[in-house]
């Protein structure tokens, strides 16, 4: 059994085509794995360089502790069950599960002194294989004997046989109808139970993603939208193509905008008369630039997050609409409708509303009725980019700000601002990102509770009546919080004040190559030695970097292409040689203190514990350098 890592993998094509773009997973020893999404999102690709039917542009594959990106697929022990079976049409179903076993070469032992299988032990894997899928009757049948569930089991036998360490299925049931599809799925989630092993399980139906993985991957484009369990991507979509593509039916996509007043937002439904008033404390992770009420936001509500209600209630949020026709599905109705009392209801559209009752409704076509909004359910995304402005984690906190001689004042708190932040007093917007906030401060605050969230822990507290979120504080959150004051920024009538200070910073290179000498077995030779050339300064490569590069890039390209070299500040030394760099001046954070230098035309921060001044070297930690293909914007390392 083995775990697997797929760390910036890549696949693209000779014409520039990427198929699969950045693609970053863990995958733990046993889980079930589902690759999900439109034909074409690269997740067949992604399941074809796992098993080593497809090269790998670039990127690092590992299973278990062993890197594989040049293992040929017969040695990575694993098994593939492919949509249209692959059977041999002459064999029996016994000879299709034993073939590969027959073909398979074994280290030479005194069990196996021909390097092969016995014949005891084929028999033995393929009656017990057979047992499994409840196919031994069958045994002495050829494939076209069999039905179509029924080859599938003999795939399926023929890949558990060998018991692999990844089983690895391309959409194994998009050949059956749907009765004998829920049947197998079942099955398939039984035989990942027996086996014990990993899967990995790729497939368009949005169904089988849920109710068979752990783990769901949402594709589009050759990106990841999207990792986490059905649960998870269910209640919280990171955008709308995965809120839309997660559930049946399809989730309801209003447009329209939200206005902050005081301690309520109103949101109005574009296209109709139809607008809400709730509490700001839902909007609490929305950045206020949402909030002014003319950029355009689209509001998502799932069907069963909506209460038909025959006349509205004060106080409650409701939305009218007009009802055009029901759909009658046994067990419940869904009722369709227009928000826009002059909409069709039929056409998907802005205003098109969709409500999954469990009861019965005494509703008629050309009705107005009223739908209740289930508050906590609501999802919002941004028009353009779609990506959720509700999201789960947040990445910043927003809060009302005053600066008064030099000292910051929020949420009833006061902090005296460091050297390195230069701001006139005033009102603003304190944007507080929440991986700034880190326990053992001296700011008192109520811990709410703690929520992991991936391989994250969101903290919720509450400060000055608001909730602060913190990601990753660490311990001693009950005895206060600090905050990274380095993170921070300031908004003022819609303008950055106060800037973050930057934490990625890129310089531009090559790899080069020369031969040197160097002493081999008592002897002077000439060797190849590659080097990084950053900023036209050479540092010798490391070999797993070079190895990395080369890998990706082939040994031509490699010395062809214009690289982007990523570092932090605390990934540059002053050193005696290596980068000219010039001082322009301290920076000081009270906790930290930074050299902001000039390379060229680009700013470099460096951390230092003294005073810099002047021209100096930099050298890079290679260690810790990122690499990154300009032209195709391919990490490499």
């Amino acid at each position: 059994m083995a775990n697997l890592s797929l760390k910036h993998i890549y696949k693209v094509y000779p014409n520039g085509v990427k198929a699969v773009n950045d693609f970053n997973m863990e995958i733990a020893d046993k889980e079930f794995i589902v690759f999900v999404g439109p034909s074409g999102c690269g997740k067949s690709t992604t399941l074809r360089m796992i098993a080593g039917l497809e090269d790998i542009t670039a990127g690092e594959l590992s299973i278990g502790d062993l890197i594989v990106n040049d293992v040929e697929p017969k040695d990575r022990d694993i098994a593939m069950v492919f949509q249209n079976y692959a059977l041999y049409p002459h064999m029996t179903v016994y000879d299709n599960i034993a073939f590969g076993l027959r073909l398979r070469k074994l280290p030479r032992d005194e069990a196996h002194p021909n390097g092969k299988f016995t014949k005891e032990e084929i028999h033995q894997r393929v009656l017990e294989a057979a047992e499994i899928l409840g196919i031994t009757e069958y045994l002495g049948r050829k494939p076209k004997e069999m039905s179509g569930g029924q080859r599938q089991r003999v795939s399926l036998g023929r890949a558990i046989v060998r018991e692999p360490k990844v089983m690895l299925l391309d959409e194994p049931l998009s050949n059956l109808d749907a009765k004998l599809r829920t049947q197998m799925r079942a099955e398939i989630s039984k035989l990942h139970k027996k086996l014990n092993t990993t899967f990995i399980y790729v497939t368009h139906d949005q169904i089988e993603a849920m109710t068979m993985g752990t783990r769901i991957v949402v594709m589009k484009n050759g990106f990841v939208q999207q990792i986490d369990t059905p649960k998870n991507l269910y209640n919280y979509p990171g955008n709308k193509f995965v809120a839309g593509f997660i559930g049946t039916p399809q989730m309801n996509f209003f447009e329209g905008t939200l206005t902050r007043e005081g301690e309520t937002v109103r949101i109005r439904f574009n296209g109709s008369e139809a607008e809400i008033v709730v509490p700001y404390s839902y909007f609490y992770k929305t950045r206020p630039s949402y909030l002014n009420g003319d950029k355009k936001v689209i509001i998502g509500l799932r069907a069963e997050n909506f209460t038909i209600r025959t006349a509205p209630e004060k106080g409650r949020p409701v939305l009218p609409f007009k009802v055009s026709h029901k759909e009658e599905l046994g067990n419940e109705t869904l009722v369709y409708g227009d928000i826009n009392m002059e909409g069709d209801g039929y056409v998907e559209s802005s205003t098109r509303i969709i409500i999954k009752c469990t009861e019965d409704v005494e509703l008629f076509a050309g009705d107005v009725a009223y739908a209740e909004l289930d508050l906590s359910r609501i999802h919002l995304f941004d028009s353009e980019t779609e990506n959720s402005i509700l999201p789960r984690i947040p990445e910043y906190n927003y809060v009302d700000c005053e600066v008064k001689k030099g000292v910051l004042h929020f949420l009833g708190r006061e902090i005296a601002l460091p050297p390195a932040i230069a701001c006139e007093d005033g009102k603003g917007e304190l944007f507080l990102p929440s991986d700034a906030i880190y326990a053992g401060g001296n700011i008192p605050v109520k811990v709410i509770g703690s929520e992991k969230i991936g391989e994250k822990e969101l903290c919720e507290t509450e400060l000055g009546g608001r909730r602060l979120y913190a990601v990753d504080p660490g311990e001693g959150v009950e005895k206060g919080i600090g905050i990274d004051m380095k993170k921070i920024a300031i908004w003022r009538d819609g303008t950055e004040i106060v800037h973050p200070m930057p934490l990625t910073m890129r310089l531009s290179g090559k790899v080069t190559k020369r031969k040197v000498t160097k002493e081999v077995e008592g002897k002077n030779k000439k060797v190849i030695k590659f080097f990084l050339s950053i900023e036209g300064v050479e540092f010798p490569a490391p070999a797993v970097i070079s190895e990395k590069l080369i890998g990706a890039l082939t040994a031509k390209r490699v010395f062809e292409t214009e690289l982007v070299f990523e570092c932090t500040p605390y990934g540059l030394a002053v050193s005696e040689s290596g980068i000219p760099a010039t001082v322009e001046r301290m920076v000081d954070y009270g906790a930290e203190k930074f050299a902001l230098c000039r390379v060229g035309e680009k700013e470099v921060y460096l951390k230092t514990e003294e005073d810099l001044s002047g021209n100096i070297f930099l050298a890079p930690d290679l260690g810790k350098i990122g690499i990154v293909q300009a032209d195709m914007d391919i990490r490499l390392v």
